[in-house]
């Protein structure tokens, strides 16, 4: 059997490093990232024992780069209020590109009128960049089919399944957290349980969604699944114990059934964060800032010509929050 040879990640992982780490030290740190002698040397010990070669058409490339990253968002604005849910992801965003020695291109893609536009002109301007990160619930195809097609190391901050898996994500597991949640309900008794969610199609909303319905199937709990609604009071009326709501960028759903909820008996959690903060909700945390940080990394392996894992989900934290109550 013929040998794979060693890759960045194979560097990364003996180094105990990020791969755009292994990439920026063995691309001799032009950016001038600051780090730590004995990190340097790990890196470049590893790659001897390994013994790494670098791939030539990969360091033709490295050599034109520019070390420019875009980030391009689908929303109407730039989330620079810290109350907005994608805040975080542009914290993450700007810290590991800083660290990476990476500057920050923001287009605006914006009208006349101030929308955003999905147009193929607006994005093919992301090309100035080495490569672009974008985020928005949705996914203009024909426009992001063209950058693929041509190579252009592009990164998606959000689980995508458009253009049959070929655009690079990172993401958060919504199916493991979400089921998470309705497991907990289980293990208080719940047994008759609504969930609702926006009148939308984006993947966060489908894995939130096929998280309760594959844990309430699991339980063999009744979970009827209902959009942009909340007749608590017929609920109620049917046996109907907790309210499960998915949380999105208008936190529209949550707001309506939040209030209808409001001084009811009814348990209630909602699949991410309120828009208010704080932890009394029972929930979970998306780990928004390290999907910003993860996918500035991806995007640098790709454009250096070694990426790893091009698919990437993290991992949720828990909310218990004060919100369900036990029913046995």
């Amino acid at each position: 059997m013929t040998r794979r040879a060693p890759r960045q990640a194979d560097i990364a992982a003996l180094a105990g490093v990020s791969q755009a780490t292994v990439s920026v030290v063995l691309g001799g740190n032009q950016g001038g990232v600051r780090m730590s002698e004995d990190t340097r040397l790990r890196v470049l010990a590893a790659a001897e024992k390994l013994g790494y070669v670098p791939d030539p058409v990969a360091t033709r490339l490295a050599s034109r780069r520019n070390h420019m990253l875009g980030l391009y968002t689908f929303k109407a604005t730039f989330p620079t209020d810290v109350a907005d849910s994608y805040y975080p992801i542009l914290v993450g965003v700007e810290e590991q590109a800083a660290a990476l020695g990476q500057d920050l291109i923001l287009f605006t893609g914006a009208d006349g009128r101030g929308e955003r536009t999905h147009d193929e002109a607006a994005i093919r301007r992301t090309k100035i960049a080495d490569g672009c990160l974008f985020f928005g619930r949705h996914v203009p195809v024909a426009s992001i089919e063209k950058l693929v097609e041509t190579g252009f190391p592009l990164v998606y901050i959000g689980r995508r399944d458009e253009l049959e898996g070929r655009i690079p994500f990172v993401g958060a597991d919504y199916v493991s957290a979400s089921a998470a949640v309705v497991d907990r309900l289980v293990s208080l008794g719940h047994r008759n349980v609504r969930y609702v969610r926006e009148n939308d199609d984006a993947p966060s909303s489908t894995d939130r969604e096929r998280g309760v319905v594959e844990a309430a199937a699991r339980a063999g709990v009744e979970c009827r699944v209902v959009r942009d609604e909340a007749p608590v009071d017929e609920w109620r009326r049917d046996g109907v114990t907790a309210v499960v709501v998915e949380e999105t960028d208008t936190h529209a759903a949550y707001r309506a059934v939040r209030a209808a909820v409001d001084g009811t008996d009814l348990s209630f959690a909602v699949l991410g964060r309120p828009p208010e903060g704080g932890t009394d909700v029972t929930g979970f945390e998306v780990p928004r800032r390290e999907m910003g940080r993860r996918a500035v990394e991806l995007l640098v392996e790709l454009i250096t010509g070694d990426p790893g894992d091009l698919h990437q989900l993290l991992p949720c934290t828990p909310v218990p929050g004060t919100t369900v109550k036990d029913v046995r």
